[in-house]
């Protein structure tokens, strides 16, 4: 249906039937017209903007991210701009101030009615990341003396203006928090008894200076719609709306995972260097990396060259060196891979990482030992038709399952390793892999065929 309003809505601003497009804007779903509208060019989004009604214009742009609002506002004219900043929800209209540059955000506070640039402001005031930052003003507040019948009379009066109505607060002549109760047990009430009497005198609050994460938590653990916000004397300044406790925890929990995959703050300046800085600044990171797995290298070689009289001796055991170190590899890749995603999903915690490590090892393991059975009887077979040496199946078979179980093991902890002394895993964690797991299965691999063939050697 999406692509259905998409392909009419650019149809009718091609042949610029503009009265037909404001009809079937008119008469489409919210959800339809968001869709099709993140598919449309900047032009064509002022368009569909500037047709719609108001109340779906606003309710669309507070679904819109950060970027498609910058776009929208730096697209229409001021007198557009001033009206939509006006219709804006309070904590909605400081959070996109927050992301515009100050000279924008300054003109369109300074444009605003003395009402909303008073409240804007008040917002604005508090620290960033608090529940003064993020709460709204827009609540319905009652008295304790009042009846429910006047209660339920200022309730229908404010509605259309306020965020929220299911949640309700009882506070005294000097603003301060009193109590709380839910428009279903003021409806369900008696007309004549007083507000104090349905209230719960034991509200749950927060305050201007507690952090938004906290406040996003008690949120969701009390099972809440909305908190009162108060300031230092207790007085109701504002609440946080559950839709918002929502984007602040998806917001944290991504930093959070982003932060233990070692992908924000400094780590995102080094992907910057590693993508986009010169060349100096790249090899700064990706050099020094490479120095040390080139010591890893020359002593893989030297391995090699001392066990030169058991490849003079045996010729074959050369053949199977690349499918080892192949094989481990391509094993490693993978564990580096998965936890590497792992982390970012949250799948895995940094504190919590013996379980999905040994899970790992066990894993590489279980692996290597099936392919470990194949290729040795393979190479049993093999070396058995050439040479008559069906002993190297045995040492290829094991080496293999060591291998592979190392490299399972090494894909995990290296990462991990990294991460946690705050180095570049990206520039990292493959070098390494490789160049530990290089050396301890060329050891391995002539290890064994010096057990399983030292006779023949």
């Amino acid at each position: 249906m999406e692509i259905i309003l998409q392909e009419r809505i650019l149809l009718c601003i091609k042949e610029k039937r503009m009265e037909e497009l404001k009809k079937l804007l008119a008469e489409a779903e919210l959800i339809e017209i968001l869709h099709a509208f993140h598919e449309l060019s900047d032009e064509e989004q002022v368009i569909v903007f500037r047709l719609l009604n108001k109340d779906t214009a606003l309710l669309l742009f507070e679904e819109l991210d950060t970027d498609e609002q910058h776009n929208l506002i730096r697209s229409f004219t001021d007198e557009h701009t001033i009206e939509l900043m006006e219709e804006l929800a309070p904590d909605d209209r400081v959070k996109l101030l927050d992301e515009l540059p100050a000279s924008v955000a300054k003109k369109l506070i300074n444009s605003l009615s003395a009402e909303e640039r008073n409240v804007t402001n008040v917002l604005l005031g508090y620290e960033s990341q608090t529940a003064g930052r993020i709460m709204t003003t827009e609540y319905i507040s009652l008295r304790r003396n009042m009846t429910v019948d006047q209660a339920l009379e200022k309730v229908r009066k404010q509605a259309k203006e306020k965020e929220t109505i299911y949640t309700l607060y009882v506070t005294s002549n000097s603003k301060k928090l009193e109590g709380v109760l839910s428009l279903k047990d003021l409806l369900m009430a008696d007309g004549h008894v007083k507000v104090e009497d349905v209230m719960s005198k034991k509200p749950i609050y927060v305050s201007t200076d507690t952090d938004q994460e906290e406040v996003a938590g008690v949120l969701k653990e009390m099972d809440l719609l909305a908190i009162p916000v108060v300031d230092k004397e207790d007085r109701l300044v504002g609440i946080v709306t559950i839709d918002d406790a929502v984007d602040i925890l998806e917001e944290e929990a991504t930093e959070d995972m982003l932060d233990q995959a070692g992908i924000t703050g400094n780590e995102a300046d080094r992907s910057e260097v590693l993508v986009n800085g010169n060349l100096l600044s790249i090899w700064r990171v990706r050099l020094p990396i490479l120095l040390i797995t080139l010591g890893f290298a020359l002593f893989s070689g030297w391995i090699i060259g001392g066990f030169e009289d058991t490849l003079e001796s045996i010729p074959m055991v050369a053949v199977f060196i690349p499918l080892l170190m192949g094989m481990s590899g391509n094993v490693g890749t993978q564990s580096s891979t998965v936890f590497a995603r792992g982390v970012v999903l949250g799948h895995i915690q940094m504190k919590n990482f013996a379980k999905p490590f040994l899970k790992e090892i066990g894993i590489g393991f279980s692996m290597g030992a099936v392919l470990g059975i194949v290729t040795g009887i393979i190479a049993a077979i093999w070396a058995l038709i050439l040479d008559g040496t069906p002993l190297l199946g045995l040492a290829v078979g094991l080496s293999l399952t060591v291998a592979m179980t190392l490299a399972a093991l090494l894909g995990f902890f290296v990462p991990f390793v990294l991460i946690k002394f705050n180095v570049d895993q990206a520039a990292g964690s493959a070098p390494i892999i490789t160049s530990i797991k290089d050396i301890a299965g060329l050891l391995i691999y002539f290890v064994s065929v010096s057990v399983f063939m030292g006779h023949l050697i």
